[in-house]
């Protein structure tokens, strides 16, 4: 059997792209980084693929707002591209930026009605920008890449990622129909660990279908145990990280 194949789009200002094609390396897929201009020009490039990551990073400088420009370059160029590839089966993920970006390109959280988003990630409650790591449940449902996966740690970094809906009812609305996957949760001795003070702890999100996954922790920056602050008094070296989980999910549940 073939492997899985694992596309990661980077634009310029995309940082993560090297660690998240490990991630998916690691995790059993082949995994390819391929510019956004490449794409455009060759959008059937798309079909060699069964996922498709849009990794953390400044994407153009993050000019105008966060992941505004790569948004609007992907709704100009590829919208029905990228809406096919999901509606044949293929998983999309946003990490950081891809999750700003996700939101913002109508493959995520979009109101069928009124075509608007119904969330989108503002400036962190402290007005700076947060480096640290965090404790996160997972309550995956239909999501393909949080399956079997509970209670774990990883790496934010971000200063805007503080999530937000448009009104209290369409947070419980995404509440209701499971698209709340991931959620900041209390360290050992209780404390909230939510960073950015995002509406209902909300850490990451996915679409009605779980095809397509939003977060704004870094998965790929936990691969393996030594990554971890405390592996040394905590971990066992030779384990892998949390993170590695996800792509694995996502791994297995394209190869099934």
């Amino acid at each position: 059997m073939l492997s899985p194949r694992a596309m990661i789009l980077r634009a310029p200002g995309t940082n993560c792209d090297h660690e998240t094609a490990y991630a998916f390396e690691r995790a059993g897929a082949v995994s390819r980084r391929v510019h956004l201009r490449v794409l455009v020009q060759k959008p059937k490039l798309v079909n060699d693929f069964q996922i498709l990551c849009i990794p953390g990073g400044f994407s153009y400088g993050d000019d105008i707002a966060s992941g505004r420009i790569f948004a609007l370059e992907l709704t100009s160029h590829l919208a029905d591209v990228l809406h096919a590839f999901r509606d044949r089966g293929g998983l999309i993920l946003g990490i950081c930026n891809g999750f700003q970006v996700l939101l913002q390109t109508g493959l995520l959280l979009r109101d069928p009605l009124t075509g608007t988003a119904r969330a989108s990630l503002a400036t962190n409650q402290s007005g700076q920008f947060i480096d640290r790591w965090v404790h996160l449940r997972s309550v995956a449902g239909r999501c393909l890449f949080l399956q079997d996966i509970d209670v774990f740690e990883l790496p934010v970094a971000h200063g805007e990622g503080r999530f937000v809906t448009r009104s209290l009812e369409d947070l419980n609305h995404l509440d209701a129909t499971g698209q709340l996957v991931l959620r900041y949760a209390p360290d050992s001795n209780g404390v909230s660990t939510n960073p950015n003070g995002a509406a209902g702890d909300v850490a990451g999100a996915c679409d009605e279908s779980g095809q397509v996954l939003g977060l704004m922790p870094h998965p790929e920056r936990f691969i393996d145990a030594t990554q971890h602050p405390a592996w040394n008094t905590r971990l066992d070296a030779n384990a892998s990280g949390a993170g590695l989980a996800l792509f694995a999910s996502a791994v297995k549940a394209v190869s099934s």
